[in-house]
């Protein structure tokens, strides 16, 4: 661990504890989104589309609906039209997505879904389920979708972004644009200017668990949903649109949740169970298999991206320029807008043009999957910055510091840098014996740099005094990186009293105020700074609860190490427990409420270094030695930071070299499985070292940043030139497979 300022001595911040959910999950009492059971309830199954792009003509639910056990069948015809009352195009996609109206836009599109006493009851009737399509052409690809010509998924799409705009529809739903200075004066002034092109697969967020929704309506309009999701604030939110109610009227409880990584940040299954709830009258459960997982939930973009760089003699970056495109599956909503913000944001460079397009095409909606859209704009950034220090002669760290963007650099996308700490990665990665271990045959070593900016939204806070001296902290920020341990860990730093004591929970949307989804490395910042908000008012009470005990003003009495102390030592301290057991004779229960719109977000910062053997005879790339170096502000729980950084790195190691969805010429998907779609196991990994930089965000009380985004941006570029260094090949298109990389030594042998 690296620390770069003055450790403050904290009690409970920065340990090692046992893990609050560890017990229930080894003894499997943890209920995830498909443990509950219901008296009463029914298993729903989703009729899905076998076409990529089709009208639908005519749904026959009428066998369906004959059948024995079956209580309930519905179609999009059984949700409100959006369209037709105006509403936002946003929300209309939502809907749309979740059933289809007038067309597929997807191979496993939805068009129905059924309700019956038995799971095979269920499946029996979603088979009976008769729909007649025409079959319209589909483009899978941006340079399919961006043709001209290309059949169009969107007859009124225009092209956001661009003025004047279009007078034509397209598949481009936006461009993004970012600019700064003269691109023709930089790269006159460059002595080495290097120009490639990239292509990126979609790739699968890899969560265990499948998507799973449980809803009860009852007969006044009101219904409650348990869903494995990343927000159930804003499943609710979606929820009411697709249904056309008040969010007032859902209730939703968040389960435990096997895995996200932005994959569970939106809607699938919570509107067709309500509303088939609300048709049988008894609770219904949805739960998705892997295969309908992989075909109709959003993986994250396929990507096009050239990348030009111009560098002096010194190393200096004199000019950028970065074409993107990127995938959005059948509605807009790429996260080409991201990719734009992050793409050369760890760097200082005078001129750049950053230019990315939004471009539909027949495969589901893309969803969120760690930094989204940044992975993608790094490899090619990254490698082509590397293929620069080569070019010059320059060791890539230095290329990286010479460049680096620091406190008070103007980022690309706007605002100026506060405290960052990037830099201090770059040197810890220089500075650790990995960076000059020994090659052995074959071998190579390559670094990358990546950036996210993080997020800091809404959030809600409560904190409960037990009798006995012990704290409830409740939010409503599904954990799935740790939270549950930050925020016990800063509630006991500031209430003084042990971690043990301290229990988190995560409330239902009617139990907690509101708060944000969990994703964008949010919460430990910002519900953690609700938490710690609320923990602070209830030390205020505490005092004031002193004070009257001891019939002195509260200016006279301290809160020190989870006791209230006389500033003069007169008075006998009085501990949080002996506090509590009186508490209503001082006041009444103990408890304070804390909401805030998070402001001061720390952005991450991660740089990484990849060692790998590659075996000329077969292309098979393994990885010999891992280091990754990131910023985390402070790290509240060293152990989850740590599995945060090693996460990330394993997921980008696979999408480096095996993980890719791949479909026929009928866009249908060949490979849904974990049998055929290849993530990364235990044997094809050595130990992830970690080294944590603390540079602490000074806008927030424990100096958090985020840490569960920037992880993933390196690693496909340090995989990507440690190939390079090893076989002098430039692999430009992910995954760089054993069959990619034997074609690449071919051709440099022709």
């Amino acid at each position: 661990m690296a620390i770069t300022e003055e450790n403050p001595g904290y009690k409970w911040v920065g340990t090692r504890p046992i893990r609050p959910d560890g017990l229930e999950k080894v003894t499997g009492k943890a209920q995830f989104g498909a443990d509950l059971m219901l008296p009463g309830m029914l298993f729903g199954k989703v009729v899905r589309s076998p076409h990529a792009h089709a009208r639908i003509l005519s749904i026959d639910t009428t066998a369906a609906e004959a059948m024995v056990g079956v209580k309930a069948v519905i179609t999009g015809s059984d949700f409100p039209d959006l369209a037709a009352n105006g509403a936002h195009a946003s929300d209309i996609d939502v809907a749309n997505n979740a059933i289809a109206r007038e067309k597929v836009l997807y191979e496993g599109h939805v068009v129905a879904a059924v309700a019956a006493t038995t799971r095979d009851q269920a499946e029996a009737a979603a088979k009976a389920v008769e729909v007649t399509y025409e079959i319209l052409p589909h483009v899978l690809t941006v340079d399919e979708a961006m043709a001209e010509g290309a059949p169009l998924l969107h007859e009124g799409m225009i092209t956001k972004g661009v003025d004047p705009a279009p007078e034509e529809p397209s598949n481009v739903a936006s461009k993004i644009l970012h600019e700064r200075g003269d691109l023709d004066q930089g790269f006159g002034e460059a002595d080495v200017v290097v120009e490639r092109e990239f292509t990126t697969k979609p790739v699968h967020q890899g969560y265990i668990e499948p998507h799973a929704a449980v809803a009860d309506a009852n007969t006044d309009g009101r219904a409650h949903i348990w869903c494995s999701s990343q927000g159930h604030f804003q499943m609710r939110a979606y929820s009411a649109t697709v249904l056309g109610v008040s969010p007032g009227t859902l209730k939703v409880t968040a389960a435990e949740i096997g895995g996200g990584f932005g994959g569970k940040t939106v809607i699938y299954l919570e509107p067709l169970a309500v509303r088939l709830s609300q048709r049988a009258g008894r609770p219904v459960k949805l739960v998705m298999d892997r295969d309908e997982v992989f075909r109709a939930t959003g993986p994250t973009s396929g990507t096009r991206i050239r990348v030009k760089m111009g560098v002096s003699k010194d190393g200096k970056i004199t000019a950028a320029e970065v074409w993107m495109a990127y995938e959005a599956g059948a509605y807009a909503g790429s996260p080409v807008g991201a990719a734009g913000m992050t793409a050369i944001a760890c760097y200082d460079i005078p001129n750049f043009v950053v230019e990315g397009y939004d471009v539909v095409c027949n495969k589901p909606r893309v969803a969120a999957y760690r930094a989204p859209g940044a992975p993608m704009a790094a490899f090619a950034v990254e490698s082509v910055l590397d293929d620069l220090a080569r070019d010059i002669g320059m060791d890539p760290i230095d290329i990286r510091l010479a460049n680096a963007a620091v406190e008070g650099t103007q980022a690309s996308y706007g605002p100026k840098f506060p405290r960052i700490g990037f830099v201090e990665t770059l040197e810890a990665i220089k500075d650790h014996p990995n960076y000059t271990a020994d090659l052995g045959p074959n071998q190579g070593r390559g670094v990358a740099a990546g950036f996210w900016f993080n997020a800091g939204m809404m959030s809600s806070a409560t904190v409960h005094i037990n009798e006995n001296g012990t704290a409830t902290v409740v939010t409503g920020s599904p954990d799935i990186g740790g939270s549950r341990q930050s925020m016990a860990l800063m509630a006991a730093e500031e209430l003084g009293i042990p971690y043990e004591s301290i229990k988190a929970v995560v409330a239902d949307t009617e139990t907690v105020g509101f708060n944000d989804v969990t994703g964008g490395s949010r919460v430990t910042l910002a519900t953690g700074a609700a938490v710690v908000d609320a923990c602070r008012l209830i030390v205020e009470d505490l005092r004031a609860r002193a004070a009257k005990t001891w019939d002195v003003e509260v200016d006279q009495v301290e809160w020190v190490d989870g006791q209230a102390q006389h500033v003069d030592g007169s008075q006998p301290p009085l501990s949080l427990s002996d506090l509590a057991a009186k508490s209503g004779r001082t006041g009444g229960p103990i408890s304070a409420n804390a909401s805030l719109n998070s402001r001061g977000v720390g952005a991450g910062f991660s740089t990484q270094l990849c060692d790998v053997e590659v075996d000329p005879e077969t292309g098979v790339t393994r990885v010999v030695r891992y280091l990754t170096a990131q910023d985390a502000g402070r790290a509240i729980s060293p152990d989850y930071v740590e599995g945060q950084m090693q996460g990330g790195v394993v997921q980008g190691i696979g999408w480096a070299l095996n993980e890719e969805y791949i479909h026929d010429q009928d866009g249908v998907m060949e490979n849904p499985s974990f049998l055929d779609y290849r993530i990364p196991v235990a044997s094809d990994l050595p130990m992830i070292d970690c080294a944590i930089v603390e540079v602490p965000n000074p806008a927030h009380p424990y100096g958090v940043r985020g840490v569960g985004e920037v992880g993933i941006v390196p690693p496909m570029a340090a995989v990507g030139n440690a190939i390079n260094d090893a076989i002098d090949v430039r692999m430009t298109d992910l995954p760089m497979s054993p069959v990619r990389i034997l074609e690449a030594l071919t051709e440099q042998s022709d």
